[in-house]
């Protein structure tokens, strides 16, 4: 059984790598970079931020600063845990890509959990300002996964399972969060 899941996840990974053309290339490789999205995240904690007291706002970034680092040291666990080659660094697979070599282990993608953390996360905190935000950071999440499939960096189990954990991720440290202004800051 597991054989076989493996093997639609190879099958499906080549044919959704091979979909791409080298006028999309340069597209994804801006997606997939970290840093692209620093104005978004930046705009992301105005707007959160805006309608908080001075202490909501330190128990805010430390939330999100504890979701991130607990998202990525996740991940790296179970890399390293399970040590599944990336599809652009395991032979059989490598020469049927579009995309050029790496290393490393790929199980679960990294920028899936934390995109989708941060979509979760972000979507909650704004859904009384616009219930429809989380609609588009989902979506902005998954572009950001499919990235990862394009590029040839992750097979599609490792977007689902990140994806996955960054759902559960995101509405952990909303609660976190939640809890800690409840705690600590008194409603005026």
């Amino acid at each position: 059984m597991l054989d076989q899941l493996l093997e639609f996840d190879r099958s499906l990974f080549l044919y959704l790598n091979n979909l791409g053309s080298p006028f999309w290339d340069g597209f994804w490789m801006v997606v997939t970079n970290k840093l692209t999205f620093v104005p978004l995240y930046l705009f992301l904690i105005y707007l959160m931020a805006k309608r908080l007291t001075v202490k909501a706002v330190v128990i805010l970034v430390l939330t999100i600063a504890g979701m991130i680092l607990f998202t990525d040291q996740i991940t790296n666990l179970f890399k390293f845990t399970f040590e599944r080659f990336r599809p652009c660094a395991q032979e059989g697979v490598l020469e049927y890509i579009r995309q050029g070599e790496c290393w490393g282990y790929g199980f679960f993608s990294g920028h899936s959990s934390n995109s989708m953390a941060t979509a979760i996360f972000t979507g909650l905190m704004l859904r009384p300002v616009n219930k429809k935000v989380i609609y588009y950071m989902i979506v902005w999440s998954i572009l950001v996964a499919y990235s990862r499939i394009y590029l040839g960096l992750h097979y599609p189990l490792d977007i689902v399972c990140g994806l996955t954990f960054g759902v559960f991720s995101g509405y952990l440290f909303y609660s976190i969060f939640k809890r800690l202004q409840a705690r600590f800051v008194k409603v005026q």
